[in-house]
């Protein structure tokens, strides 16, 4: 079997609140293979959103340690951490996250400025990949002139334009309506196909059974993870 993509060991994760101490995880291990599609679901204050911040190097733990192609992510510098965000880990969040004034094409090719590369390279990326997505045709478009679904689309484009390690996705489908989020699980099911590692983090279970393995988190510690044998698939 290949080595992990991410390895956590006895992840911990305090928050002090005034005199109170949180305990947001409290001692999570887990391994998390290349080309595994993994759904983390759980109640509010389950320690989902803080297990996804960690994933995405958006926050560090209190304890333990986090390993990322090999390399632990907890030693890491900001400069280190922010270069790593951007190379290994694609985002897509539910409330899509693009800048209004921009077009689809731009938005996409929004995280190649801070990979370096030249404006044309940059464009070029950005409408192959906007035509992986099926948006070949809305490039020049701006968010208010997509559909909810469509600006989904674009987010997901985005997050994939770096060719990154892993799709970290954030409660996706939240404001879409069924058919569309229907779509849009397609597109991940698509992208899992491909060969990219998917993370998808969802209090919804009907979305959660399009994942491989189910992570159930209850305050703060692993449930149980499930091997999903009967996963919904979309085609």
């Amino acid at each position: 079997m290949a080595d992990p993509i991410i390895k956590l060991e006895h992840l911990r994760r305090t928050y002090k609140m005034g005199s109170e101490v949180i305990n947001a995880l409290n001692d999570v291990s887990l391994d998390i293979y290349p080309n595994q599609y993994l759904a983390i679901m759980g109640p509010s204050g389950s320690g989902k959103s803080t297990l996804m911040n960690i994933l995405g190097c958006l926050d560090s733990p209190s304890k333990g340690r986090y390993y990322l192609n090999g390399v632990e992510v907890s030693t890491m510098g900001d400069a280190e951490l922010a270069y790593t965000r951007n190379k290994e880990i694609g985002f897509v969040f539910q409330t899509f996250n693009l800048l209004s004034r921009s077009t689809a094409l731009e938005n996409v090719a929004l995280p190649l400025v801070y990979a370096g590369m030249s404006k044309n390279a940059r464009l070029d990326r950005a409408a192959e990949v906007l035509e992986s997505v099926g948006l070949g045709d809305r490039m020049d478009h701006k968010p208010n002139e997509l559909s909810g679904g469509q600006r989904q689309r674009v987010a997901v484009g985005r997050a994939l334009v770096n060719s990154p390690s892993i799709i970290l996705a954030d409660e996706p489908t939240g404001n879409l309506d069924s058919k569309t989020s229907y779509e849009i699980m397609a597109l991940f099911d698509d992208l899992h196909a491909a060969g990219n590692t998917i993370i998808l983090v969802t209090h919804e279970e009907d979305i959660a059974q399009y994942a491989q393995t189910i992570v159930r988190l209850r305050d703060g510690d692993i449930e149980v993870i499930e091997t999903n044998e009967n996963r919904r698939v979309t085609k």
